[in-house]
């Protein structure tokens, strides 16, 4: 979705938004990830004083950005996601599923996860997940995510056929969002 992503190409315009939407926007994001709610890290990487701008890109993609910094976007069709640079930061706020070290390259390439990459022995599905559900995409012997993604089905049936795509890669390491940091 990211690949090639740049502020001056993708990014279509910028909206401040009102007070009312940012409260939306917020419960939207809780609900979704009550972790972030829980110890109050809703505020601090949305504060309530903070003036929230929506970043309109093509493909109908909505970036939320606080102080032109990005933290989570969507689309018209999807839930929100947080940049893995939030991720990083706040690892157990997503479902976890781990890739073996030859689907490595490929996912840092913004390839999607076939089943195999998922059931392989180095591969694990820490969090039973059901279709649509977003999950942090971890790779074997590394600490931190390198991918976001969207399940094309639950773990259960990731097992059960083990071909097809697993996990629809959304945004990955060194993409276009991770190296456009500020938005303005």
């Amino acid at each position: 979705m990211f690949r090639k992503f740049s502020k001056q190409e993708s990014v279509s315009s910028f909206a401040q938004v009102k007070t009312s939407v940012q409260r939306g926007i917020r419960a939207n994001i809780c609900a979704q990830y009550p972790i972030l709610e829980e110890g109050g890290t809703i505020d601090l990487l949305i504060p309530k004083k903070e003036n929230v701008v929506i970043a309109k890109c093509e493909g109908k993609i909505e970036i939320v950005c606080v102080n032109n910094v990005p933290l989570f976007y969507k689309t018209r069709d999807t839930p929100y996601f947080p940049t893995l640079k939030i991720l990083h930061k706040y690892p157990q706020m997503m479902p976890k599923l781990r890739v073996d070290t030859g689907a490595i390259k490929f996912v840092l390439s913004g390839a999607n996860i076939m089943c195999p990459g998922l059931t392989s022995p180095g591969a694990t599905m820490h969090d039973e997940v059901d279709k649509e559900t977003p999950v942090a995409i971890y790779a074997e012997n590394k600490e931190h995510a390198l991918a976001i993604g969207y399940t094309s089905m639950s773990t259960e049936e990731i097992r059960t056929v083990n071909q097809g795509v697993g996990v629809e890669t959304i945004h990955c390491l060194n993409d276009g969002l991770w190296k456009n940091n500020h938005l303005e």
